[in-house]
């Protein structure tokens, strides 16, 4: 059986150093480049020219923007307008980073944690120095919920504060670590197949096919559920609550 966990591995396309340091072109790199292509060919596509009665291209993407701007007036009201382009494009970046992993021969870079740990940091900078923007020390309240008793206080700030610092782990390990275990599965129950040869092979086979139809489903799903933490992040930096 092929190493399963081959398929996580960081290659160098392009090899290149610069002080000792490893700045490599990388099948990574590679990806996430055809994830850019993809995106920017497909929206300017979908926008192109514009109709009433849209075509698949155009429903598609406008029903994407509706999605994602549902999603944002939802979360956190008509003062996240203004930071929609920012949810759309994690949104997109994630997505992108799930389906194409799903191609054979692909490599999907949202099942690395320095690529998802690069995303929730940037994210979780990104709506401090937001929060210290828009109200100064006063964003320090948000580690203290109002009416706590003082009694109470000694417990719950220490509480408060570690749930915010530790947001960015949670985000990212909770991405790479479903992308990671689902394309295991998959190559192992791949590999079975071959192993048992033509006829009970098609056993594993079949669990295989009802795999990819679920892992498509969890792309999505992870792409969801990052967009709209980044969302429920930017209410609490914008209302403190």
């Amino acid at each position: 059986m092929a190493d399963p966990l081959k398929q996580f591995k960081i290659e160098p396309i392009v090899p290149i150093e610069i002080g000792g340091i490893d700045l490599s072109f990388t099948n990574s790199s590679m990806w996430m480049m055809i994830a850019v292509a993809v995106s920017v060919i497909f929206m300017s596509i979908a926008t192109r020219r514009p109709a009433m009665v849209p075509n698949r291209i155009q429903a598609f993407a406008e029903g994407m923007y509706e999605f994602i701007a549902g999603m944002v007036r939802d979360n956190i009201g008509s003062k996240g307008r203004e930071y929609f382009p920012m949810i759309f494009t994690i949104f997109v970046v994630v997505l992108l980073g799930n389906m194409l992993g799903m191609i054979p021969y692909s490599f999907t870079y949202t099942s690395h944690i320095a690529v998802t740990m690069g995303l929730a940091l940037a994210i979780f900078l990104f709506v401090t120095i937001l929060g210290f923007v828009k109200h100064g020390t006063h964003f320090f309240s948000l580690f203290c919920p109002a009416g706590v008793p003082w009694a109470l206080k000694p417990l719950i700030i220490p509480i408060e504060v570690l749930s915010y610092l530790i947001r960015p782990v949670t985000l990212s390990v909770r991405l790479f670590a479903n992308m990671m275990a689902g394309h295991l599965m998959l190559k192992v129950f791949a590999g079975f197949s071959v192993l048992m040869g033509v006829g009970l092979g098609l056993v594993p086979m079949f669990f295989n096919v009802a795999l990819i139809a679920f892992e498509v489903l969890i792309a999505f799903l992870q792409a969801y559920v990052f967009a709209i933490l980044s969302c429920i992040y930017l209410k609490d930096a914008i209302e403190l609550h």
